[in-house]
């Protein structure tokens, strides 16, 4: 490789520190670990950082209160376990821990205050689904009838992707 051809983060020193902040929303999905890994290679390569985003929609049983705090409070020990799940493979794959929101609501309404709310967010990371069925509902309308409503560039990375083709692209 020829000395014009690298990396800024290939010359032994680390990466000089940016403001850039890759947005991505945490799910279970396959194709959300591919958005984390390019994120957390952009990050790395960059000197940016990764932010994480949960939205816990909001439960349905309203019949008795008592059961629906209850079940508020078991979703957001569920939705802190998986951020910090995640935390740790963006600090592993970056170098560097994450900042973690945690937000109920739509996650298209949630996503879209976040972004206004935070304006260190840079960049929106997502992953579309392979296959049948389009890229994802979130993917469908960002790229679509939302994008007016965003003021930072979104990177859609398809879902299926290998580890090392994310890396090589990062």
């Amino acid at each position: 490789m020829s000395e014009a051809e690298r990396e800024p983060a290939d010359n032994g020193e680390p990466p000089r520190k940016t403001n850039r902040v890759f947005l991505v929303i945490v799910d279970e999905t396959e194709e959300m670990l591919v958005a984390l890994r390019f994120a957390c290679g952009r990050a790395r390569h960059t000197g940016g950082r990764v932010a994480l985003l949960y939205v816990m929609e909001p439960n349905d049983f309203q019949h008795w209160m008592g059961v629906g705090d209850l079940m508020r409070e078991e979703a957001r020990t569920n939705a802190e376990k998986l951020l910090q799940r995640h935390a740790a493979r963006v600090q592993e794959w970056s170098g560097a821990m994450p900042i973690l929101y945690l937000r109920e609501g739509s996650q298209r309404d949630a996503l879209l205050d976040l972004i206004e709310e935070e304006p260190e967010i840079s960049i929106l990371v997502l992953g579309a689904h392979p296959g049948q069925g389009g890229p994802g509902p979130l993917v469908s309308a960002l790229t679509g009838k939302l994008m007016d409503k965003l003021r930072i560039p979104i990177t859609v990375v398809p879902g299926n992707l290998s580890q090392e083709d994310v890396d090589a692209i990062s």
